[in-house]
């Protein structure tokens, strides 16, 4: 829901504040995996060139990784309200706009750029979606309110085609398109409440969005909130691929809603009534005759899904929705999905999808859904307060049902940082504040990408993240090596958050250089927490500072991270010289004795180890990780060896290292009495020398008295 596209370029032009640079590998769409509905693409696809951010010249990303390393998305500040889409044709591409024309895309599932399209007047509350030729359709109401524009792009955004009139009507407006084979292939279906009191407008496009019609308006839209979706007809011994179209109405009373059910089974040409069930009640409070949480506010809408894949649940219609428990005014409202097996006419009972422990207590509101074309995973994403103890606060939350929405999986917590609920900067207005009345999801056949705005800056941050997902880290974040020379870094995956399948990495270097890159072990991940090693080698590398970016993907490609490593490559190779002990000393097993090196253009610790053998093996770490200060304090232990060698490297470059040049000895030093040793009779009283030998053994000695033939030493004489 739009406030003035005024207030939003305002935002807009102090909200791209953060840039982040990150390189592109630059290929093309290979049209041969482009296939027919439900083909298994599980290759990393091509990319295109960019779009590129706005006055920057690059494309822009600010990745907000936590120390667990797991990543956010940020895009800068737009005005609240997404909608996002992913190409089922190539699980890399995907589309989100945000209030009131703030467009971002990728075609890499890392790198985002945006290109606006050109309205003839733009009011916001955006709609996005994809046909299954890839084609992509933008809508936005137009302003004043009198209906919709829509655009397409066959390129994910890269160019648009010239904006059309789609659907009449006033305050609020939804889209949803045909990504099967069926009869009504990429049919385009608009939705949007009618300026007529308690009517709504359906159009549709059967000519892949050059033209609209209006086919359909029912009698039961008052309230924002009428959606569309597409699912297959599976009744009556049926079989048909987009053969249903749904409708919902929104309508009654803000705090008692009826959601009423319409479907068409020719295309969006007529439908017919389902059912006009009342779930719904408060979510929250009520202030100033609207729904809200912590002075936002909210709308119980009906989000409503189809199963289109061939699955056991194929045909299952969804509707997920917020509303108090229990309900009534000032109560906390929870996310709760249902189902219908025939189309609408009936529906299963209210299922929870959050898992908190004291539901009744927090607050969950604000969901979205999204039904995957190929697994016919349904997945959910909502505002959740239960981390909070003051409910002022909140987080994104996410889950997934497998078996039809009768049960959900474990919630996961995907923003990864809280954010104030009445944020007074966000530049909303109201009371209760306009912060967005939707965010969005969608998804692909391994992950989906969820889409919300953000206050944690106090601004309307617009915010992405994966789900499933894993966690990236690598170590070390810089090294320094020579012109011909290599080093290894760490890759690691942490943590997952319910992700399950393979995670596989590459690494490019910018600028461009001589540099080569291996996987020693292997280049992929297939269980977590694990971690593999990249080995960085240069060849006559020109001196200078790089950047290594290391990229991991998932098997179609997403979810897809990257993280860097800067490398400096040095004019003269590092070296480590060891000074002592360097052959021919002689050290007393106990003895303190400094270890001793020196070297030259190396950073970092070292690591000090021994041999005992010649220098065949160092099997003992003397010192794991040490400054290097040329100087090692050692008091000295092991066995006796007359070939003993010390090594002495960099923890962050192994193969830089030195070896003494010859073996050293350790000895092990020997006290020997002589006087009294046995048979002797001394007089109390009398003078008398004790006498010994010794070897290896420098400083002073202790000598103690026993009366009980040894069993203890209680006198120190």
């Amino acid at each position: 829901m739009k406030l003035t596209s005024q207030i939003n370029g305002a935002i807009r032009a102090s909200g791209r504040g953060l840039m982040f640079i990150i390189g592109l590998s630059i290929g093309s769409v290979d049209e041969s995996v482009w296939a027919q509905e439900n083909q298994e693409y599980d290759n990393t696809v091509g990319l295109i060139a960019p779009r590129m951010g706005p006055g920057s010249g690059v494309p822009y990303l600010n990745v907000v990784t936590t120390s667990d390393g797991f990543d956010n998305f940020d895009f800068g500040a737009d005005f609240a309200e997404p909608h996002a889409s992913t190409n089922p044709r190539n699980p890399l591409w995907f589309f989100n706009a945000f209030n009131t024309n703030g467009t971002h895309h990728t075609e890499n599932g890392t790198n985002w750029a945006t290109n606006n399209p050109s309205f003839p007047t733009a009011a916001g509350d955006p709609a996005t979606a994809y046909d299954s030729l890839g084609n992509l359709y933008y809508m936005t109401m137009k302003s004043p309110i009198t209906g919709t524009w829509v655009v397409k792009s066959t390129n994910n955004g890269l160019t648009w085609g010239t904006a059309i009139s789609a659907v009449n009507g006033a305050d609020k407006n939804w889209m949803a398109a045909d990504q099967t084979t069926g009869p009504y292939a990429n049919y385009i279906y608009a939705t949007m409440t009618s300026s007529t009191s308690g009517s709504g407008n359906f159009a549709r496009s059967t000519d892949l969005g050059a033209t609209f019609t209006q086919t359909f308006a029912p009698t039961t839209q008052s309230l924002p909130g009428m959606m569309v979706c597409v699912g297959p007809n599976v009744l009556s011994g049926n079989n048909i691929a987009g053969g249903c179209v749904y409708v919902v109405t929104n309508s009654g009373s803000s705090f008692a809603a009826t959601y009423t059910f319409y479907r068409s089974t020719n295309g969006g040409a007529t439908f017919t009534q389902m059912s006009a069930p009342g779930f719904a009640n408060y979510v929250g409070t009520n202030v100033n005759g609207r729904n809200s949480v912590q002075n936002m506010r909210t709308r119980p809408y009906p989000f409503i899904a189809a199963d289109n894949s061939y699955g056991a649940f194929r045909g299952r219609l969804y509707l997920v929705y917020a509303s108090n428990t229990p309900s009534g005014d000032g109560n906390k409202p929870d996310i709760f999905c249902r189902y219908s097996t025939d189309q609408g006419a009936t529906w299963s009972g209210a299922v929870t999808i959050n898992d908190d422990a004291n539901p009744t207590t927090h607050h969950q509101w604000h969901p979205s859904i999204w039904c995957d074309k190929e697994t016919g995973r349904l997945y959910t994403k909502w505002l959740d307060t239960r981390n909070v103890p003051t409910n002022d606060s909140c987080e994104v939350f996410a889950s997934y049902s497998d078996n039809g929405g009768a049960s959900w999986v474990v919630n996961q917590r995907i923003s990864n940082a809280k954010m104030k609920i009445d944020c007074s900067t966000c530049g909303g207005g109201g009371t209760p504040r306009y912060q967005g009345d939707y965010d969005a999801i969608a998804s692909n056949k391994y992950s989906s990408m969820l889409v919300w705005t953000d206050f944690r800056a106090g601004t309307f941050g617009s915010y992405s993240a994966y789900f499933p997902d894993y966690a990236m880290q690598v170590a070390p974040a810089s090294v320094t090596i020579s012109s011909t020379d290599s080093t290894d870094v760490r890759v690691k995956v942490p943590a997952v958050k319910l992700y399950s399948h393979s995670v596989k990495f590459s690494a490019t270097v910018s600028p461009a250089g001589n540099f080569s890159f291996s996987f020693p072990q292997s280049d992929s991940l297939t269980s977590f927490p694990d971690s593999l090693v990249l080995r960085i080698k240069t060849t006559n590398a020109s001196p200078g500072n790089y950047s290594i970016t290391i990229t991991g993907n998932g098997p179609n490609g997403t979810p897809a991270h990257r993280r860097t490593v800067a490398v400096t490559v040095q004019t003269s190779p590092p070296t480590i010289t060891v000074t002592q002990p360097n052959g021919g000393e002689n050290w007393s097993i106990g003895s303190p004795q400094n270890i001793q090196w020196t070297s030259s253009n190396l950073t970092g610790n070292v690591k000090i180890e021994l041999s005992t053998n010649g220098g065949a093996s160092f099997p003992t770490v003397l010192f794991a990780s040490t400054a290097n200060d040329n100087t090692e304090s050692w008091t000295v232990t092991g066995s006796a060896s007359s070939t003993a060698r010390v090594r002495i490297s960099s923890v962050t470059t192994p193969s830089v290292a030195d070896t003494s040049n010859a073996n050293f000895t350790i000895v092990q030093p020997t006290v020997t009495v002589s006087a009294p040793n046995g048979g002797e009779s001394w007089t109390a009283g009398t003078s008398q020398n004790i006498q010994w030998s010794s070897t290896n053994l420098t400083g002073n000695v202790k000598i103690e008295l026993s009366t009980n033939g040894g069993s203890t030493f209680p006198t120190v004489l």
